[in-house]
C-alpha cells in the first residue's frame, strides 16, 4: 500500500543525471530476487530500493541475534528475535512504500526456487558465506532460467564482486566444486576462488575461521562497500548499459590496504596456481586445529 505523502519521481529525483528519466522508470518496473536478508542480502535490498528498483522477491528463514549487530543493517535491539525478511521488508517500505515485495520466510530450496525466481530480471546472492549448498542450488537454477546473478560480499576489510551470466562459466566450473567433495573442501575452494589475490590475508587471523561451526570474522563497512558494487552492476544489467564482466573475471577492493585487485582466471580454480592456494589454505587450517576433512596432504603436481 502506498503512502499519500510519497511521490516516486520526487523521491528518486537526485538519481537523474546519472540515470535518465526513462531508465528510472525501467528500474521502477524491474524485479530483483535476493536470497538472504542478513548482512549482505539486507544491504543489497536497501541499496537497490534507494536506486529506485520497484519489485523484489526476498527470502530468509532466520531471525536477528546479537551476533549480527556488527554487520547486518536490520540488526538492532528493537529487532532482536524478529524475522529478517519481515524486518527488512519494513525497512525497504520506509524508503519506498509503493514497493511490490514478495516475501519468502524460508530458505531458498528446491520446492520454492521456481516461485522465488519467477519473473525476476536479476538475482543477488546474499547468502551467508558458509551456506554453500544453498548457493550452488540458487546459481544453478538461475543459470537454467537464464537469469544473471550478482555476487558481492565482505571478506576482511574488502568487498569482492563476481557476476554470473548464463553464457559464461558456471559456479561449479569456476570453483572446481563437485558433490564428491566434503563441505569443508568445498568451502576452501569457494574462499580461494572469490578472492584469488588474497588482499585480505596479511591482516586476517585465520584462527578465527571455523569451517565446521560456520563462523568467521566479517565487518559491516565491507558489507556496505559490497552492496554498492553489486548495485552498480545490477543497474548495468537492468538498463542494458554496456557489457558486464562475468566470471571468470573477479574484483576485490580492500579499504584497509587500498589495494584493488582484479583479473581473469581462465581456468578458475583448476589452474595450477589456484590449486596450490587451495592446498596451502587447507594445510594452514590443519595447523590451526580446524582441518578440512579431505584436504590433500601434499601440494598438487
Amino acid at each position: 500500500m502506498g503512502d499519500p505523502g510519497f511521490d516516486y519521481n520526487q523521491a528518486f529525483a537526485r538519481n537523474l543525471g546519472l540515470i535518465n528519466a526513462a531508465e528510472q522508470q525501467r528500474l521502477r518496473q524491474a524485479t530483483a530476487a535476493i536470497a538472504g536478508m542478513g548482512g549482505m542480502g539486507g544491504a543489497h535490498l536497501l541499496a537497490l530500493a534507494r536506486l529506485g528498483v520497484g519489485r523484489f522477491h526476498i527470502a530468509d528463514d532466520d531471525r536477528f541475534e546479537l551476533v549480527n549487530f556488527n554487520r547486518q543493517v536490520g540488526a538492532s535491539l528493537d529487532t532482536l528475535g524478529q524475522s529478517k525478511v519481515e524486518t527488512m521488508a519494513a525497512m525497504a517500505r520506509r524508503i519506498n512504500p509503493e514497493l511490490d515485495l514478495r516475501l519468502f520466510d524460508a530458505k531458498v530450496e528446491a520446492d520454492n526456487l521456481d516461485a522465488f525466481l519467477d519473473g525476476a530480471d536479476v538475482a543477488l546472492d546474499g547468502l551467508d558465506f558458509f551456506h554453500l549448498h544453498d548457493r550452488r542450488r540458487l546459481l544453478a537454477a538461475a543459470r537454467q532460467r537464464r537469469i544473471p546473478v550478482v555476487s558481492s560480499g565482505p571478506i576482511g576489510f574488502s568487498a569482492i564482486l563476481q557476476v554470473w551470466t548464463p553464457e559464461a562459466m558456471s559456479f561449479d566450473q569456476y570453483f572446481a566444486i563437485n558433490d564428491g567433495q566434503s563441505p569443508e573442501e568445498q568451502l576452501i575452494r569457494f574462499a580461494v576462488g572469490i578472492a584469488p589475490a588474497g588482499a585480505h590475508l596479511p591482516y586476517t587471523d585465520l584462527s578465527r575461521v571455523n569451517m565446521r561451526s560456520g563462523a568467521g570474522p566479517s565487518l559491516g563497512l565491507a558489507v556496505q562497500m559490497a552492496a554498492g558494487l553489486a548495485a552498480a552492476q545490477v543497474a548495468k544489467l537492468l538498463l542494458g548499459r554496456g557489457p558486464v564482466r562475468p566470471v571468470p573475471y573477479y574484483l576485490q577492493f580492500d579499504a584497509y590496504t587500498l589495494a584493488c585487485k582484479q583479473g581473469r582466471l581462465l581456468l578458475g580454480n583448476r589452474g595450477p596456481i589456484q590449486r596450490l592456494k587451495i592446498w596451502y589454505v587447507g594445510r594452514r587450517l590443519r595447523q590451526l586445529n580446524q582441518p578440512p576433512t579431505t584436504a590433500s596432504p601434499e601440494p598438487p603436481a
